[in-house]
């Protein structure tokens, strides 16, 4: 069992830079693949970022790309999602994802992940 705390939310103005953490207990995710999917409202959930085990290897959804930077400290357990030049359609509740099949690779699809966090709200003002 793998229990997941999202924090750092929060509203910010269009342009605006927020910090997302995810603080991982109950095993170990150095080995794990992790993620950040984002649902906004109405609209289907959906793959934002994510890195392997290592943090050697880094995945984005096209929309981010050069704004979001996720990263991760093994020695923590702890997985975070840096969020600069915020648009208000990042709009979303964020959730943190782990996926503890040990695959190399990062999946896209939301039925590729085990454990989910409660989210956190991230709101972005025009």
């Amino acid at each position: 069992q793998v229990q997941l705390v999202e924090s750092g939310g929060g509203q910010v103005q269009a342009g605006g830079s927020l910090r997302l953490s995810c603080a991982a207990s109950g095993r170990t995710i150095s080995n794990y693949v992790m993620g950040w999917f984002r649902q906004a409202p109405g609209k289907e959930r959906e793959f934002v970022a994510g890195i392997n085990w290592s943090g050697a290897y880094t995945y984005y959804q096209d929309s981010v790309k050069g704004r979001f930077t996720v990263s991760r400290d093994n020695a923590k357990n702890t997985v975070f999602l840096q969020m600069n030049n915020l648009k208000p359609e990042d709009t979303a509740v964020y959730y943190c994802v782990v996926d503890i099949n040990n695959r190399e690779y990062v999946s896209r699809d939301l039925n590729g992940y085990n454990y989910w966090g409660q989210g956190t709200q991230v709101t972005v003002s025009s």
